[in-house]
């Protein structure tokens, strides 16, 4: 098994007709005129062709904690485009590994554990058999009905957002329970406007700091400019998506999500680099600059569902989404498939460095076959 240094309708916004460019982010100044997505068919070669590898590369399904459950997350998107009986088998194989239970069990309140539940839901929606969500079901009921139901303060970084808001959405859209919806906000709410004091939502911007140690007046780049760290808001994008995939058009908080994803996306697209990527840190385009691929994937797949759902400008954000597919597909994968420029596990832009084309992860895996789903459906 090698793992190869792996872990060593739409609310339309003003901001959407930006012009897209920032004197701070010199990486994306004078850009090459706009690509134009590539054909359906050769997107899904590519999608085949990284998943493969990394389902071929692991024998061993692996554990079920949050890594590898956003690469199972990817994988399924992708088995649902393609309809791959191999990537079905691979995933009903690690759920049934694990007793479609979550990591340390169904009390548990941490939003990484949770993470699990949506590889479980996408599994019973494929074949409802409700043993597939028991799990989840425990948990997240728990936490609405019996386990301090008014404690919501469990999401105290940024990348719960992405493990925890698409379970509590999909499971009270299943029971027709708004409650779940309303556990679901008041737990965003926090997060977003009380977390540290301020809460972790950066208004002036748009960002997400990814947690309390990272606002005004503590850590900052070495230059003292911000740190919104790329993969962090990569997170808070994915959880958005997700969750609007999940709940009705009209629901009650359906518009705040909607707004906060579209500036979230504009925010990222005046940061971008002119290789299509984007740095470690959206704060400073100086502090550890290089091409990152897991925060790259989750821009991709959030743009591109904000164009698809209109959310944004399509003639103004397309060349964003195609640039950054261009940079991943040329840069990033690697011949045989193998995914590069993926940095590790960590909290920051100092985590795991250094990134280089022969460093990946799971989870980054997952984000990338989450954005191919995604620009596929616009290639269209």
């Amino acid at each position: 098994m090698n793992r190869r240094h792996l872990l060593a309708n739409g609310v339309a916004l003003a901001a959407t007709s930006v012009v897209l460019g920032n004197a701070d982010a010199t990486a994306s100044v004078q850009r090459p005129p706009a690509t134009r997505l590539p054909p359906p068919n050769d997107i899904a070669e590519v999608l085949h062709r990284v998943a493969g590898h990394w389902v071929g590369a692991h024998d061993d399904s692996g554990d079920n904690k949050w890594a590898n459950a956003t690469f199972f997350s990817g994988l399924l998107a992708l088995q649902r485009m393609t309809k791959n009986l191999r990537y079905l088998r691979y995933a009903h194989e690690w759920a049934e590994k694990h007793d479609y239970g979550l990591n340390a069990g169904p009390t548990t309140r941490h939003a990484d554990n949770q993470c699990a539940g949506q590889v479980y839901l996408d599994l019973y929606e494929i074949r409802r058999d409700r043993r597939k969500i028991e799990a989840i079901e425990a948990c997240l009921h728990r936490m609405v009905y019996d386990d301090r139901p008014a404690k919501n303060d469990d999401w105290w970084w940024v990348d719960a957002l992405h493990m925890a808001m698409p379970p509590f959405a999909r499971l009270g859209r299943l029971r027709e329970d708004q409650r779940y919806e309303e556990k679901l906000y008041r737990l965003y709410k926090h997060t977003k406007r009380s977390e540290g004091g301020p809460g972790l939502y950066h208004r002036d911007t748009g960002l997400w700091y990814r947690d309390k140690r990272f606002l005004p007046g503590h850590i900052t780049s070495p230059s003292g400019k911000p740190v919104f760290w790329s993969r962090g808001n990569g997170w808070a994008a994915a959880g958005h998506v997700k969750t609007l995939k999940a709940l009705p058009g009209g629901g009650r908080y359906v518009p705040e999500y909607r707004e906060t994803l579209t500036r979230l996306v504009t925010a990222a697209a005046r940061r971008q680099r002119r290789d299509g990527f984007w740095n470690v840190n959206l704060g400073d385009a100086r502090h550890l600059p290089g091409p990152e691929t897991s925060g790259t994937a989750f821009f991709v797949y959030a743009t591109a569902y904000a164009i698809r759902t209109g959310l944004v400008d399509r003639a103004t954000f397309l060349p964003i989404v195609a640039r950054a597919w261009h940079g991943l597909v040329t840069k990033a994968v690697h011949r045989d498939g193998f995914l590069g420029y993926v940095q590790g596990i960590g909290d920051r832009p100092e985590s795991s460095q250094p990134v280089t084309k022969d460093t990946t992860a799971d989870f980054g895996v997952g984000a990338f076959l989450l954005a191919g789903t995604e620009v596929a459906r616009l290639a269209r």
